[in-house]
């Protein structure tokens, strides 16, 4: 297999919110590469001798690889075969099922059924250490992770990869999340940590699942559900009492931050409900033909279009320019009586300010799946933040990305990213690397410093 060097682009330009499907790092075995540090973390997986114009080099195999590889620099190009990984210890941080694992066995992102990895990898001889314990130093995810060399962790029950657990990480190589997001990951801890570790997710894994829920978080609010069916089985009718804070959606401007590949399917799945408009704030424009397509329109000042929006919906990722994005001064520019929804991470709203709005009014209604911490104390405000009219919460547990159809596309994902490693292919797709080799592979978390 020959991979030819590919010409690669200059810095990338400062990124707030798209998780879009531009990545910048072509990986191993596919067609090309472009960063030196990513050839210098393949360098580092991969070699255990060299040959050089025909001369053998001398050099130690790394541990647990099976001394198969040559790398040979041939001009402008590098020929690499590939070389299976032995013994690997792999982590893996789930939530843990109980009951309901055992009655519905499509439960794969449960810490009994282990994405249904358990067998496969015992089978190459690999061992796999499966926990929920996660919090605290003396956690099992924190006394487990001293040795292992790859990590899988969930955005619905985080494992948090910090700088301090990261330089305790002496063997660690590969760090994977079983859906989309990997903000519980310290990113640039991570390029520094062991010669760079490969932080990858299964891009695309619940997208849909994620803009399903939105529409649907959307409706609930706007359309005034849960007091009324609350009113219902409290045995109570009264028609008055939920009709009064119950609207159509039809003629409504709606808008969201970010338009990635949930954002555009919240929009596209808007369409038909004959909005007044659908906006949405961008670093990156979709195509005039997407535009036209979805009917849809760009505001390239979040501000701005905070004022004209009657529902904004959070579709960005979380990163040190989204964090906290949402606050009280933000809040108070959004239009009076508005709804707000996030499925993209807790930490991007300030939860205090979101419950305050919430009590005085100025958001009507507030829901979504995603809260900070993971999961959320008894105490947190958005449990229990209600409107003037008694409603308003549409908060559920961190569910939009884990129906049972994505959790079949997000296990099968695992395992193609783990056989890449293991096999010593390293042909992973493109979309699902964030970092590796000591550098970013996207620009989806914003512009980081070296």
């Amino acid at each position: 297999m020959v991979l030819p060097r590919a010409a690669c682009s200059a810095s990338s330009p400062s990124l707030l919110f798209s998780r879009s499907a531009a990545s910048r790092l072509v990986p191993l075995a596919s067609r090309s590469f472009c960063s030196s540090a990513a050839r210098r973390q393949q360098t580092q997986l991969l070699s255990s001798s060299l040959l050089l114009n025909g001369r053998r080099t001398p050099g130690r195999p790394s541990a647990g690889i099976t001394p198969s590889l040559v790398q040979r620099h041939t001009g402008e190009s590098i020929r690499l075969l590939t070389t299976q990984r032995e013994k690997v210890k792999v982590l893996l941080v789930l939530y843990d099922g109980g009951k309901h694992a055992e009655e519905v066995p499509e439960l794969l992102g449960t810490t009994e059924n282990e994405l249904g990895i358990r067998k496969w990898l015992e089978d190459q001889g690999h061992t796999l250490v499966t926990t929920s314990d996660k919090e605290g130093e003396n956690s099992k995810f924190d006394q487990e992770l001293v040795d292992a060399e790859i990590i899988i962790t969930t955005p619905f029950h985080p494992g948090y990869l910090t700088a301090e657990r990261l330089a305790k990480a002496k063997n660690l190589k590969l760090a994977i999340t079983a859906g989309i997001g990997s903000d519980h990951v310290d990113l640039n801890a991570a390029n520094k940590t062991n010669g760079g570790i490969t932080v990858a997710e299964v891009t695309g894994s619940n997208v849909v699942s994620v803009a399903e829920h939105v529409v649907m978080t959307i409706l609930i609010l706007v359309r005034n559900f849960v007091p009324a069916h609350e009113m219902i089985e409290q045995g109570r009718w009264d028609v008055a009492e939920a009709a009064k804070n119950e609207f159509d959606l039809e003629g409504k401007v709606v808008g969201t931050v970010a338009v990635g590949r949930i954002g555009e399917r919240v929009l596209r799945r808007l369409k038909p409900f004959d909005c007044k408009e659908l906006l949405y704030y961008d670093y990156q424009p979709l195509s005039p033909e997407k535009e036209k397509e979805i009917g849809c329109r760009r505001v390239t000042d979040l501000e701005e279009m905070l004022a004209q929006c009657d529902v904004v919906t959070i579709n960005c990722p979380l990163h040190e320019k989204t964090r906290g994005l949402f606050n009280k001064d933000l809040i108070a520019k959004m239009k009076p009586g508005s709804w707000l929804v996030n499925t993209a991470r807790g930490a991007i709203v300030v939860k205090e300010d979101v419950a305050e709005a919430l009590k005085s009014g100025h958001l009507r209604g507030y829901g979504g799946d995603v809260w900070f911490p993971q999961p959320a104390p008894k105490e947190h405000p958005l449990r229990y933040a209600k409107n003037p009219f008694g409603g308003g919460n549409a908060m559920v547990p961190h569910m939009s990305g884990t129906s049972l159809d994505a959790q079949k596309r997000y296990a099968d994902g695992v395992k193609s990213i783990l056989d890449s490693y293991l096999s010593g292919r390293f042909d992973y797709r493109p979309e699902d690397l964030i970092v590796t080799g000591g550098d970013y592979a996207t620009k989806a978390y914003g512009e980081r410093k070296k």
